[in-house]
């Protein structure tokens, strides 16, 4: 065993199979709840944001730029799915068939569950 892992007590695990990490964001704001509701809000705003503008983006380099702006915020709280999606779209943001519409789909969809996932989470805080 790693001298580290006997310092440090056991820390709850991530969960990549819920829309928003509460794990992560816990870790990446020390636990100040207040802190974790302003991220999460902020969050909620950019992501709509982006997925308007990505959806509506003159060019291709600017729908990709979007999309790994969305993609960097995700990972940053704890919104693996939407950072996936992001990432997908980012990658096939130069095609306008049927492969750009399934990922734009799939970003929404993500972006739309986890902006929910936060809503009940500020609801019980």
């Amino acid at each position: 065993m790693y001298l580290q892992q006997a310092l440090t007590p056991e820390m709850p695990r991530a969960s990549f199979e819920r829309p928003i990490d509460l794990v992560h964001l816990a870790r990446q704001t020390l636990g100040d709840r207040d802190l974790e509701r302003e991220i999460l809000n902020l969050f909620v705003v950019q992501a709509r944001a982006l997925l308007v503008r990505i959806g509506t983006a003159e060019t291709l380099q600017e729908r990709g730029d979007l999309a790994h702006t969305l993609k960097g915020s995700a990972r940053a709280v704890g919104a693996w799915a939407v950072a996936d999606a992001a990432e997908l779209s980012e990658i096939v943001c130069e095609f306008s068939g049927r492969e750009w519409e399934h990922a734009f789909h799939q970003l929404a969809a993500s972006i739309t569950s986890a902006c929910a996932a936060i809503g009940e989470f500020q609801g019980m805080h």
